[in-house]
C-alpha cells in the first residue's frame, strides 16, 4: 500500500491557512493551535505547523496557563521541529499576554477589596517556579503607588526581611500596604510561618503609622486573604 504523504500548509485551501485565515476572518477565528502555528512558522517532516502545535497543546491538557510554565528545554526536548528559536517565540508571546493583562489591571489602580489585589498581582506571580514576596504600596485613598518584589526564595519558602518590607513604604510615604506571596504548590492555606511573619510586619508597621490592610497568598486557582478571614 502506498504511504500517504504529509500535506503541508501551502497545500491547504487558502481559507484554512492560519495567516490567510486571519486576514480573511480576523484573529479571533483562529484556534489556539493555529495561533501557535503562526509563531513557529513550520512543522517537521511528519506534521504541519498546526498539527505540531496541536500536539504540544494536547501534551499539556490544552491549557495555555500550563503552556506558560514550560521552559525552552521542555519544548525543544520533547517535540521534533521545535528548536530554541521557536520555543523562545512561544514563550515570549505568552509573556506578552501576561504583561498585557497586568497592564489592563494596572489601569484600574484603586484598591477596594482583596480581589482587586489578586487581579493586580496575578500576572506577575502566578507562573513563578519559586516563592516570591511582594508588597503593594497605597496612598490615603487606596490608590496604588507601586508594587515591589521584596524577596525571592525556593519552591517552598522565601526569607523576608521586615526592614526591606517597610523601607519602600516609608520612602514613598505610603499610608498602607498589602502583602502578597505565592505558593508554587497552589496550596492556598497559610503556614504557621506565614502567620507569624504577618503578625511581625503588622506590629512593626504600626510603629510607623503604616497600616497593613491584607496579606494575600496567591495561587493559580484562587487566593487566601488574611483580612477576609479575619486574621489581621
Amino acid at each position: 500500500m502506498k504511504s500517504k504523504n504529509k500535506m503541508v500548509i501551502t497545500d491547504w485551501a487558502l481559507e484554512d491557512r492560519p495567516r490567510e485565515k486571519m486576514m480573511l476572518k480576523g484573529i479571533r477565528s483562529l484556534s489556539n493551535a493555529e495561533l501557535i502555528a503562526i509563531l513557529i512558522g513550520s512543522g517537521n517532516k511528519k506534521e504541519t505547523a498546526v498539527e505540531l502545535s496541536q500536539r504540544i497543546l494536547n501534551h499539556i491538557g490544552n491549557s495555555l496557563n500550563r503552556l506558560g510554565k514550560v521552559s525552552v528545554a521542555d519544548l525543544t526536548g520533547q517535540f521534533d521541529g521545535i528548536g530554541a528559536a521557536k520555543a523562545i517565540s512561544i514563550i515570549a508571546a505568552l509573556e506578552l499576554g501576561r504583561r498585557r493583562k497586568s497592564e489592563d489591571v494596572a489601569m484600574r489602580r484603586k484598591i477596594t477589596c482583596s480581589r482587586d489585589v489578586y487581579d493586580l498581582m496575578y500576572a506577575s506571580m502566578i507562573d513563578l517556579p519559586q516563592e516570591e514576596f511582594w508588597i503593594v504600596l497605597l496612598n490615603v485613598s487606596n490608590t496604588v503607588l507601586d508594587t515591589i518584589r521584596v524577596s525571592q526564595g525556593g519552591t517552598a519558602s522565601t526569607l523576608v526581611d521586615i526592614k526591606l518590607v517597610l523601607k519602600p513604604a516609608v520612602l514613598q510615604q505610603a499610608s498602607s500596604i498589602m502583602l502578597c506571596h505565592n505558593h508554587p504548590s497552589n496550596n492556598i492555606i497559610p503556614s504557621q510561618a506565614d502567620c507569624e511573619l504577618t503578625a511581625k510586619i503588622v506590629s512593626a508597621a504600626s510603629f510607623l503609622d503604616i497600616r497593613v490592610l491584607d496579606h494575600l497568598i496567591i495561587c493559580e486557582n484562587g487566593y487566601y486573604s488574611f483580612a477576609d478571614e479575619g486574621r489581621l
